[in-house]
C-alpha cells in the first residue's frame, strides 16, 4: 500500500474534494508539479491546467483554472477559483470561448489586452481537454 496523504480543494462556494490520495498532479505558473506523501512544505500559484487526483486504484482529472496550493507532509490544499469536473463543463460554451478568445487575439489592435486573451484562451482549451 502506497503512502497517502490528505488533499482537500475548496472553491468559493463548495468543497470541490477531500480524501486521501496517492498522488496530486497540476500546473503551476511555476510548471508542471507531482506531490507525493511527506513532500516538502512548499506554497505556489495555480495556473490553468488538468488536475490529476490518483487515488488508490483510480485517477480522477477535473479542470482546475486558477488558485493557490499549500503543501504540507502529511496534507495538501488547493484554494482554487473555479475547478470542474468534465461532465460538469458546457462543450459548447467552452468552443465559443475558444473562438471568441482566437478572434480576439487574430485581430490585435491597441485595446487588446494580449495576457487577457490568452489566458481565456488557455481557459478554454483546459475546459475541452478535460471533457475529452
Amino acid at each position: 500500500m502506497a503512502d497517502l496523504f490528505r488533499l482537500q480543494i475548496i472553491t468559493p462556494d463548495r468543497k470541490f474534494y477531500q480524501g486521501d490520495v496517492q498522488m496530486v498532479e497540476l500546473t503551476t505558473t511555476e510548471g508542471q508539479v507531482g506531490i507525493y506523501a511527506r513532500h516538502i512544505p512548499l506554497t505556489a500559484v495555480v495556473a490553468p491546467g488538468m488536475l490529476k487526483i490518483h487515488e488508490e486504484g483510480q485517477v480522477k482529472e477535473a479542470a482546475l483554472m486558477a488558485g493557490f496550493i499549500q503543501v504540507m507532509p502529511d496534507a495538501v490544499t488547493i484554494m482554487a477559483e473555479v475547478v470542474e469536473w468534465p461532465e460538469e463543463i458546457d462543450e459548447n460554451r467552452a468552443k465559443e470561448a475558444k473562438v471568441r478568445a482566437e478572434r480576439r487575439l487574430q485581430a490585435g489592435g491597441a485595446e487588446l489586452d494580449v495576457g487577457r486573451a490568452e489566458l481565456a484562451l488557455k481557459r478554454a482549451l483546459v475546459r475541452l481537454e478535460a471533457r475529452h
